[in-house]
């Protein structure tokens, strides 16, 4: 398969698991999802990642985001993983991790870079809407851990945009001000949707206080 581009529907698979098989599609069901990888187990920027993964499980959640993650070492070493995970990270992972010894998901979310590695799967990370629409995708090199608040900012932000007319501007938090989008022209339609009004800093950049998800 070609590269996955945004806005491409995200390859279905069945595959094990640290909890079992999983089939993506159906895990994710009406939820948004977090695919992530990691070039092996037992690896230390992973073993930090996937422990502070565990203890945003709370703010997964309030987002309806389902998170699965993605090594190519086999279950029992998951298993093996998982333990010292919780143990040096002071957690508990809460989700699952897929045992991808024969590449196929690897190969199918195109994860694996040979000039990076020939065997070893890149950071990628895929935000997956619950349409199973790509909607993120992010490739980090294996020596640098992944910002997860990062993550949780980006989804804020699709989620709040999926349902208003707006984007959000450089280094956007989850309530500071945003952008109406170009394309919406109509007076009425912007002081129906926008009762706070706006402030226009040029025809074409008008800030408005977020609106309420």
């Amino acid at each position: 398969m070609g590269q996955l581009r945004l806005g491409d529907e995200a390859p279905d698979f069945e595959q094990k698991s640290s909890v079992g098989p999983i089939r993506f599609h159906e895990y994710l069901g009406n939820s948004w999802g977090v695919l992530f990888s990691h070039p092996a187990d037992f690896t230390p920027v992973c073993t930090t990642e996937l422990g502070y993964t565990a203890k945003l499980a709370d703010e997964f959640a309030k987002r309806n985001v389902k998170v699965l993650a993605l090594s190519v070492d086999p279950v029992d070493s998951h298993t093996k993983w998982i333990d010292d995970i919780n143990d040096t990270q002071g957690t508990t992972v809460n989700f699952p991790i897929l045992a991808d010894e024969d590449r196929k998901v690897s190969e199918l979310y195109d994860m694996i870079h040979p000039n990076a590695s020939a065997t070893a799967t890149v950071r990628s990370v895929f935000i997956v809407d619950p349409a199973k629409k790509v909607r993120l995708i992010i490739t980090y090199p294996a020596s640098t851990g992944r910002n997860f608040n990062e993550i949780l900012r980006v989804i804020d932000s699709l989620q709040l945009t999926d349902s208003h007319s707006v984007a959000t501007p450089v280094n956007w938090q989850d309530g500071d001000d945003v952008i109406i989008v170009p394309s919406l022209k109509d007076e009425d339609v912007i002081k129906q949707k926008f009762p706070k009004g706006y402030k226009a800093v040029r025809p074409y950049l008008r800030i408005t206080p977020q609106p309420n998800k």
